[in-house]
């Protein structure tokens, strides 16, 4: 059971680690270095819109979506890369953190991001895109 004292603690706790997020969040922001960048079109039906990119910081890659990123809806969405108009399930970097907004996705280190040319929401459960950005 939780007392009024354990919630204004967790409450705290939880407080700082987001401070302390936002921190790291604006150091890798002056750090990265993009190496491909793109912006989301719609599929199936779908409204995605937005920026993508692709940045390393010392030897890890990412992806980034961008704050202006925006996905209507979907079951089961998620965010993976592709090449020449096919998603790659090889590619898959996670299930979709938010439907708007920045979120940030790192790459296993030994994948080489050279092999994929796109970035996709993918929907898992109908096995179709919901948005694609060709990076460039």
């Amino acid at each position: 059971m939780i007392n009024r004292r354990s919630f204004f603690k967790s409450t705290a706790t939880a407080g700082a680690a987001l401070v302390v997020g936002s921190l790291a969040t604006s150091a890798v922001a002056m750090t990265k270095d993009v190496t491909s960048s793109g912006t989301f079109q719609g599929r199936s039906n779908h409204i995605t819109t937005g920026g993508v990119s692709l940045y390393k910081e010392g030897d890890q890659y990412f992806v980034e979506l961008a704050d202006d990123f925006s996905l209507d809806g979907g079951p089961d969405p998620r965010v993976g890369f592709g090449k020449d108009g096919e998603y790659d399930r090889d590619g898959y970097l996670g299930a979709l953190i938010s439907l708007k907004g920045k979120q940030v996705y790192a790459l296993p280190k030994i994948w080489d991001p050279k092999k994929w040319d796109q970035v996709y929401i993918w929907c898992e459960v109908a096995g179709v895109p919901l948005g694609v950005a060709d990076l460039k």
